[in-house]
């Protein structure tokens, strides 16, 4: 915290003064998370958050536990412990017994090379499943198939009653680290460089039980494959760790559009050390999306960059967003965007429309005559070629919230309660909108009053 105080940060002095990182001043009239609660019970780096439901939420991390919180005030509900060690996916899906009410359950996976099934309203361990060769690095529900799915050094398919319905064959060293859904009953897993397509085959009257096929391999990306997400009913995207976007058809497995132009060295200052710093692989490297309909949404290194699906380019970025890698976004309504960062900082954005800037009308007359004024055809033309390459699109930061004291690893978004972040220093914040918890006292207050009949005497 006190490096924020004293207006330091990550990067060497020289460095930070030239850094053109936008700020804001401390009347942030637009960010509504003006009060905060700080939740205390893990003993290592919280790297996951999960929603359970309108009011609660699941955070796990590097010390093994889950713990659930409820959203709204802030109460530890239940500690889960089973694992050994550090925690590696977490996902939740509901139970459908007919014997229970619906009930959503929690299933956490760990370097302990073990995967169990938490009961979210007891606490309850459902089930531990020791059978894995290597760690589960991803997990992931298919609702349709009413299956999920764990990827590590091989895929394996398992129903509700935690049965092992087929597995692939050992694919690589490297593991699947991330699972995507598509139609026909496929699957896309990122391995390494490699996305690989996965049909899940479910029992007929003429076969005894589920089988699982490679179908195709897709090798266009140059490097290892960082995020993986359903962008649409039509696409996916994939983003790697030197900065390539692909946007993919979810039929077909074609590639629909290639971005990488988030790394123009021509940007950047003169000083040998800062085109140094700045061309490390981890600052082009697309650590995460989020997509709404019409736009990708990716963190590059420390900037933000806004991929328009249909005009196929970014119409909107931050270069440097952030003092240090973005490793988590998300989209919030009224066209705003939430980010966090290793330099331990939480930022909200505005997408904004840039006003069209109209050209500038060639002066005639008299300074025309002894050259004043753009009268030089070839000189305007890289004006002309600069405004076409322009975004359309401006991300403006109406928001900084500074609380934790190392990275932000992830948040979650509550309509009615607020945000979540999780951090590298163990901690969790409960980020309240400061007007609406303001309101929430003063009616609790005189709900107080009338019961006692306090407020009929004042009045």
């Amino acid at each position: 915290m006190l490096r924020w105080l004293i207006g330091g940060g990550r990067e060497p002095q020289g460095l930070a003064e030239k850094s053109p990182l936008q700020t804001i001043g401390e009347e942030q009239t637009q960010n509504p998370y003006t009060e905060l609660l700080v939740l205390k019970a893990h003993h290592d780096i919280v790297r996951f958050l999960v929603q359970l439901d309108d009011y609660r939420f699941a955070s796990a991390g590097d010390d093994g536990i889950v713990i659930v919180w409820n959203a709204q005030t802030g109460e530890k509900l239940l500690e889960l412990c089973g694992h050994t060690q550090k925690i590696t996916a977490i996902i939740t899906f509901t139970s459908l017994e007919s014997c229970e009410e619906k009930n959503q359950l929690i299933l956490t996976a760990s370097a302990d090379k073990t995967v169990i099934v938490w009961d979210s309203n007891t606490g309850r361990q459902v089930q531990r499943i020791s059978c894995f060769q290597s760690t589960v690095k991803c997990l992931t529900v298919l609702q349709r198939l009413d299956v999920w799915l764990s990827g590590g050094n091989d895929l394996c398919v398992w129903n509700r009653k935690l049965d092992l319905l087929c597995k692939t064959s050992h694919l690589s060293d490297t593991g699947i680290t991330a699972l995507v859904e598509i139609p026909k009953n496929c699957v896309v897993a990122a391995v390494g460089k490699e996305l690989i397509i996965f049909r899940l085959v479910a029992p007929t009257e003429g076969s005894l039980g589920w089988d699982i096929l490679e179908v195709k391999r897709l090798l266009d990306h140059q490097d290892n494959i960082l995020s993986l997400v359903n962008v649409n009913d039509l696409s996916f995207v994939t983003g790697s760790h030197v900065g390539e976007l692909i946007v993919w058809d979810v039929l077909d497995w074609t590639m629909q559009a290639y971005e990488r132009n988030f790394w123009d060295p021509s940007l950047q200052l003169d000083t040998q050390q800062e085109i140094r710093l700045c061309q490390k692989s981890n600052d082009i490297s697309i650590h995460h999306f989020t997509c709404d309909e019409e736009n990708v949404f990716a963190a590059v290194g420390r900037g933000l960059y806004v991929y328009n699906l249909q005009m196929k380019r970014v119409i909107a970025c931050q270069k440097t967003a952030h003092d240090s890698n973005v490793l988590h976004i998300d989209k919030l309504p009224n066209r705003q965007l939430i980010s966090c960062s290793e330099d331990g900082s939480v930022r909200i954005w505005e997408l904004r429309e840039k006003q069209q800037l109209t050209a500038e009308p060639v002066p005639t007359g008299f300074f025309n005559m002894w050259g004043f004024g753009r009268v030089n055809k070839q000189a305007s033309q890289p004006v002309k070629k600069q405004q076409e390459n322009a975004t359309s699109c401006s991300l403006e930061l109406i928001g900084d919230l500074i609380g934790h004291s190392s990275s932000v690893e992830m948040f979650l978004y509550f309509e009615d309660h607020g945000l979540v972040t999780c951090s590298a220093d163990h901690l969790i914040i409960l980020w309240k909108n400061g007007q609406r918890e303001s309101g929430l006292r003063s009616l609790k207050l005189f709900q107080k009053l009338e019961e006692n009949g306090d407020l009929y005497l004042a009045v």
